[in-house]
């Protein structure tokens, strides 16, 4: 029987993937850079590669694990039985996997949000279509624009998906003027990316036809993504070492259509700037006697 891999000595950090990306997120080498350049030693591990010993790195950073929508619970177990080096922690990846965080967000008031209403049943789901259609319907749990689609009758259509589900109002100004996402590392916006969907399409990402731009840091954006990272650590009681919020222009106002924490894109293809910004985060929640 062969024996398990030894972890090397030294990782002070380990960057969390998935299988599908074994090597890390697009432009991960940018990243790899701005680490070793700092003198921190990382590599990249699956999470569910049995083989890892998690409790030998100082800092577990979840990156691109961008299937746990299909393993959710082993997802959270995982993060679970990591520990406190396991930024941010299994309690806020529950809160933040589940898009109904989005009704808790708007409830607590302090920043708009892209009205949005939970289901459980279909009779529900029905209801809440005609309440807002044409109508954007995702599953409560999911990731990368899949299992969206837009309902332009509640009486006529039907649900693939089991559910539960988040239903939202179609934000048109998403086909033209896009999406904006704003990257917040240690509570201060540091840079910013928009997206546009895809010709005839709704969805901002990649595979559907979308496209991304790194833009300049819009004044009304930042002030926007500081504050609902403020008013989502005050939810969560729990410092938010970095995070993307995106955010979507709805009846002439900026609003919050998604906080990504669990594992936020950082677009390294596009902003390559972010990994050295992102990398001085991380340092600074390593023991500076070690930098």
């Amino acid at each position: 029987m062969p024996a398990e891999p030894a972890e090397p000595a030294e990782t002070r950090v380990l960057l969390v993937t998935c299988s599908t990306f074994p090597d890390g997120e697009p432009g991960h080498e940018h990243l790899d850079a701005a680490l070793t350049e700092r003198g921190i030693s990382s590599r990249w591990a699956c999470w569910d590669d049995p083989y890892v010993d998690w409790s030998a790195a100082e800092l577990v950073v979840v990156r691109s694990t961008w299937d746990y929508q299909d393993r959710l619970a082993d997802f959270l177990g995982w993060a679970g039985s990591v520990g406190a080096s396991l930024l941010h922690g299994a309690d806020v990846f529950r809160w933040n996997t589940d898009k109904s965080y989005l009704v808790e967000l708007a409830a607590h008031g302090g920043v708009p949000v892209v009205p949005s209403e939970s289901v459980d049943n279909p009779v529900d789901l029905r209801a809440a279509i005609a309440r807002h259609q044409p109508a954007v319907v995702k599953p409560r749990v999911g990731a990368g624009g899949h299992g969206m689609v837009v309902v332009y009758d509640a009486g006529t259509w039907l649900p693939v998906d089991p559910g539960p589900w988040i239903v939202q109002p179609l934000v048109g100004s998403v086909m033209t003027e896009g999406e904006q996402s704003v990257f917040v590392f240690g509570g201060r916006p540091v840079s910013q990316v928009r997206k546009v969907a895809g010709k005839d399409d709704y969805r901002v990402h990649e595979h559907f036809g979308g496209t991304s731009y790194d833009t300049p840091l819009d004044p009304e954006a930042a002030l926007l993504a500081a504050r609902t990272v403020a008013v989502t650590t005050e939810i969560l009681g729990s410092e938010l070492v970095y995070a993307r919020i995106d955010l979507m222009r709805h009846d002439g106002e900026l609003m919050v259509s998604e906080v990504e924490i669990t594992e936020p894109g950082l677009y390294l293809d596009h902003v390559p700037g972010n990994a050295a910004l992102f990398a001085d985060a991380l340092a600074a929640r390593l023991r500076p006697e070690k930098l």
